[in-house]
């Protein structure tokens, strides 16, 4: 059975490339280009990852994945912050608010990928 990947991020390049990636991988992809689309396509699908940029129309990444990771259901879907802000400080708040990984771009796409493989394993390992 395929996983899922909510692909969020306002550049239609960025996201194209993404979705080639992923499904290049056996990932069923679903996109959303702002905040606010981002938050309703996680609800209504519950993805099993969330690749989620972090300067975004509406509601920007911070501000999406405290939401997300501050609502029960999707507490435990792993979050991966990928970005073009590379600071200690943004990194720290990304951290903060509950992602799980955060990546800068431009990215290997090999590490990524490993990346993604190791927070879907974790995710998959129910808690006691």
């Amino acid at each position: 059975m395929s996983k899922t990947v909510l692909v969020v991020d306002d550049e239609k390049d960025m996201v194209f490339g993404l979705q080639m990636m992923f499904e290049a991988n056996n990932f069923e992809v679903v996109t959303a280009f702002d905040g606010q689309e981002a938050l309703n396509k996680a609800r209504q699908i519950k993805p099993d990852i969330i690749i989620l940029d972090l300067m975004l129309p509406k509601i920007d990444g911070y501000r999406v994945c405290r939401m997300l990771k501050f609502d029960e259901k999707y507490r435990k879907t792993p979050i991966i912050m990928l970005t073009a802000r590379t600071s200690a400080e943004d990194k720290k708040i990304g951290m903060d608010v509950g992602a799980d990984a955060y990546v800068v771009k431009p990215f290997d796409q090999q590490v990524f990928m490993a990346k993604v493989t190791e927070l879907l394993k974790q995710a998959a390992v129910p808690n006691p």
